[in-house]
């Protein structure tokens, strides 16, 4: 085989997998921008790899970007100490396709991502392909560098931690959207008891503003302070205006001044009330709610 022929045959096997490689490594991290770093990386090594001796192209890609994700991850957390304000993973506008893989949706939500970043990154990693890509235990122990025993050890922990914290059943897309509508249309009017109708006691409210745009710098708990704090801040701005999306693979609402994107708002719901209220303003983590991100499994 030539070296155009190589080229041009590891490109094809590439592009054909690039959706599931940055769907593991944004599962991974968090952070869009930084599982695109990771493709870009995965490319480069994939570019001088002996396609001739590898038996399963799919699962060679997986485990050259998940060795990078881990890496970049333990980068990340020294990076995350010194963020200002609480973090929150980078949301991304999601096709209606995502939202039809109800597995694939769940594990991208906003809910199930702030789970995944208690979990120490090689529980992560394990999880991710377990649970979510459904590999087997030989093909992560080889991504992560453990033995299968020790790697159905690490999984059996993860999934008990996962379970745990993770959202309480599965939420319809129609109790979603039911519930979105509702929330939307009392911080539109100010309507303080409408929002506490949908808030469930518990609520928090998480804001990341990333130093850039302000935030509350701590989580806000309890209905009633939530409910305040909302129709307060939506009530100091005549020109916003909010428009519902699919983001990260659930119903969600895009705040915009004057024309102008400003806060992602997603939503973790409970029980038919919202338990949690999550608004990424930091402009750094708002780039990829331009286009649609096609995720795959």
């Amino acid at each position: 085989m030539s070296a155009d022929e190589h080229g041009d045959l590891a490109l094809d096997v590439f592009v054909t997998h690039r959706n599931l490689l940055f769907t593991v490594a944004y599962e991974m991290l968090g952070s869009a921008a930084d599982a695109e770093d990771v493709l870009q990386e995965t490319w480069l090594r994939w570019a001088d790899v002996d396609l001739a001796a590898v038996r399963d192209q799919r699962a060679y890609l997986v485990r050259i970007t998940t060795r990078l994700s881990l890496n970049r991850l333990r980068t990340l957390g020294r990076r995350r100490e010194s963020y200002v304000g609480s973090w929150l993973p980078e949301p991304l506008l999601t096709a209606p396709d995502v939202a039809d893989d109800v597995e694939l949706a769940e594990s991208v939500s906003m809910a199930m991502l702030l789970v995944l970043e208690t979990l120490a990154p090689i529980e992560r990693a394990v999880f991710v392909l377990r649970e979510v890509f459904d590999l087997t235990y030989d093909e992560i122990a080889e991504a992560v560098d453990k033995s299968p025993a020790a790697v159905r050890q690490i999984a059996h922990r993860a999934r008990a931690h996962v379970a745990a914290r993770r959202p309480r059943g599965r939420v319809s897309p129609a109790e979603s959207r039911r519930v979105l509508r509702a929330f939307q249309t009392a911080l539109e009017t100010g309507d303080v008891q409408g929002l506490l109708d949908v808030l469930a006691p518990d609520v928090v409210l998480v804001g990341d503003g990333g130093g850039i745009r302000s935030a509350v710098l701590r989580p806000v708990a309890g209905a009633d302070k939530v409910a305040r704090l909302l129709c307060a801040t939506h009530l100091r701005v005549a020109t916003m205006a909010l428009q519902s999306a699919q983001v990260n693979g659930h119903p969600a609402l895009v705040l915009r001044l004057d024309g102008a994107l400003d806060t992602v708002l997603t939503l973790r719901i409970d029980d038919g009330l919202i338990s949690g209220v999550y608004a990424v303003r930091n402009p750094e983590k708002l780039s990829h709610l331009s286009r649609e991100t096609a995720l795959r499994r």
